[in-house]
């Protein structure tokens, strides 16, 4: 039974008065086919036959928090693409890295933008840090018998908290599990080896430019020891996607910002190739 158009109006009654603010809830009820976890692909593994996201880090510092994510996507043992987006902004304080199947993925975001932006147009003022860390938990969660055929999306979400006054990051497993980190966090294939180099070069005092090359250099670290994340690429000048988020919202740094910062990485692992060297104090 479908519903009646309003007078002047195409659309179905239902579609102009949602009973929700939950855009994926309205989403299930008028057009299930269209949620990426209604879909299924079989029995044949097709894991090696879309490409993955890999390594997305992490980390706050005094005025917010700060993503980044390389730029390589691997399908199987080949490099299906060498600049992939990996870092989108939710909404204007917040965003999500993502790690896992691409397509996805990207979808999921997507999913997640409209959710966030349908339920503050529906209630009139943004969700919550912990509403929107919910909400994406939520989407994974739904995802999960795709997950369990190998098609896992794990993202990272990160953005500034306008009660508290702080960035704070959050992780995932593949059933949909939200976990809040403290100070830094990285997710994908390197994540072991970007969360140690982390671990010597993060301190509470960083400032942004400060948190962002402790960022660079722990994707160095990654790509030095992880076929499947990508280094900054110097002669194409792809560099990683890095994003800002403070008071003022969220903010992509250009190319030539990261570049630059790429490049003194680069340089100064010409006579330290293993990176610099943390205070025992």
């Amino acid at each position: 039974m479908t519903s009646t158009p309003q007078h002047g109006s195409r659309l179905p009654v239902a579609y102009l008065t949602p009973g929700s603010s939950s855009f994926t809830d309205f989403l299930a009820a008028q057009a299930p086919d269209l949620l990426p976890s209604r879909r299924t692909t079989g029995s044949a593994p097709v894991t090696d036959l879309a490409p993955h996201g890999t390594t997305i880090v992490a980390a706050t510092f005094g005025g917010g928090v700060v993503m980044a994510g390389d730029r390589r996507a691997t399908m199987g043992n080949v490099i299906a693409q060498r600049d992939i987006e990996k870092v989108f902004p939710s909404d204007e304080f917040s965003c999500v890295g993502i790690a896992g199947i691409a397509g996805l993925a990207v979808e999921m975001v997507r999913l997640f933008q409209t959710e966030l932006e349908h339920y503050e147009k529906i209630e009139g003022s943004p969700l919550s840090m912990d509403g929107k860390a919910n909400r994406l938990a939520t989407l994974i969660r739904s995802n999960l018998a795709m997950a369990m055929q190998g098609l896992a999306v794990v993202p990272l979400f990160a953005g500034y908290d306008l009660d508290a006054e702080h960035g704070r990051i959050f992780s995932y497993d593949a059933t949909g599990g939200r976990y809040e980190e403290t100070s830094f966090h990285s997710v994908g294939s390197g994540s072991l080896f970007a969360r140690g180099a982390l671990k010597k070069l993060y301190r509470d005092d960083l400032d942004e430019e400060g948190c962002v090359t402790a960022l660079v250099q722990a994707l160095y670290d990654a790509a030095d020891d992880d076929s499947a994340t990508g280094g900054p690429d110097v002669t194409r000048r792809i560099f990683p996607v890095v994003g800002v988020i403070t008071s003022n919202g969220y903010r992509r740094l250009g190319d030539e910002e990261v570049g630059g910062i790429a490049d003194r990485v680069i340089a100064a692992r010409m006579s330290r190739p293993d990176g610099p060297a943390a205070s025992l104090m």
